[in-house]
């Protein structure tokens, strides 16, 4: 079996997780989330402790331990939230939220208006900071590349939207 599925995972106060058939709801203080267990799978719950492992033979050992790797997510979302980091570098790359819009200048000849999905909070420290929060881990990671997409760093000079701590790798420019 999966040493990952192995583990079991210990519900925080607060947090409750509950399996009817193949829909596991994970609901806390940040929000609930639903979702779809194989049924090579099996989840069970026991006081604040769930544990996951495969229904009938071995081979179902992985995508067990991948169902536990993802209610594990789910479970610190809902409890604790996830959030992520982007900076803007260049000059005059500007970005500010205004409630449900992201207002974002990046060189263009025309401003962004990204609309911020259901679920997801977007803060704006700085002008030259964004912090996309939310308690599902997939769709905070997925709004964070939409809005790297709009200008990702290019090599040259280091100018665009990247990730709080991304390293680029900078080129050498072209010699005479």
């Amino acid at each position: 079996m999966s040493r990952v599925a192995k583990r079991p995972l210990d519900l925080p106060a607060g947090v409750s997780l509950q399996v009817s058939g193949q829909e596991i709801t994970v609901k806390g203080p940040k929000g609930a989330i639903t979702m779809r267990c194989p049924e090579a799978v099996e989840v069970s719950v026991d006081g604040n402790v769930a544990s996951v492992a495969p229904a009938a033979n071995a081979e179902n050992s992985a995508l067990a331990g991948t169902i536990r790797s993802v209610l594990g997510n789910h479970v610190h979302g809902v409890s604790q939230g996830f959030e992520r980091g982007l900076e803007l570098v260049g000059v005059g790359y500007r970005a500010q939220a205004q409630g449900k819009v992201l207002n974002l200048s990046l060189g263009f000849s025309h401003p962004i208006a990204f609309e911020v999905p259901e679920g997801i909070t977007i803060e704006t420290p700085t002008q030259t900071e964004i912090v996309v929060k939310g308690h599902d881990c997939q769709q905070v990671g997925q709004v964070a590349a939409n809005i790297r997409s709009f200008r990702p760093p290019e090599p040259y000079k280091g100018k665009g939207v990247k990730y709080k701590g991304e390293r680029i790798l900078r080129k050498e420019a072209k010699k005479k």
